[in-house]
């Protein structure tokens, strides 16, 4: 069974996530938009403190590794020094609480993207695999 209304896409496979987002512009638009929730959303404000005032960097940087993890252009890694992304995150205290306010604003943010539903539900069930791997990488820095 494919992941898609379109029986040829297959999410996941290639560039057919990376497309499905809306290409760059898109994934830009998703970002933004997480980020704008994240400064809005009463359960996030343990997160966004994690983060400067100015969060441009920080919109540039995960528009370019989601289009990276999407299957298209490499641009993060011709931009910024590649590290992954538990690695980038081990100096932070993430737990339940930090990664279900991640995973709400971003559950949010795709809600409000022009994708098809059926790649919405995708998208939000993969982002669960980094927010837990990112959380069991906290938590072993601790010890």
């Amino acid at each position: 069974m494919s992941n898609s209304i379109n029986e040829n896409i297959v999410y996941g496979q290639l560039d057919a996530s990376y497309r499905a987002a809306g290409e760059k512009d898109g994934i830009e638009r998703l970002c933004r938009d997480f980020y704008q929730i994240m400064d809005t959303e009463p359960e996030a404000k343990s997160i966004r403190r994690m983060h400067k005032d100015d969060l441009e960097v920080m919109i540039d940087k995960l528009t370019l590794f989601l289009c990276l993890w999407l299957g298209g252009p490499k641009w993060y890694a011709q931009k910024y020094p590649f590290v992954g992304m538990p690695q980038a995150h081990q100096h932070l205290v993430i737990n339940e609480a930090e990664r279900d306010a991640w995973l709400l604003c971003m559950d949010k943010a795709v809600a409000l993207q022009p994708f098809e539903k059926s790649f919405k539900e995708y998208l939000c069930a993969q982002f669960r695999f980094p927010a837990n791997m990112i959380m069991r990488t906290s938590r072993s820095s601790e010890l």
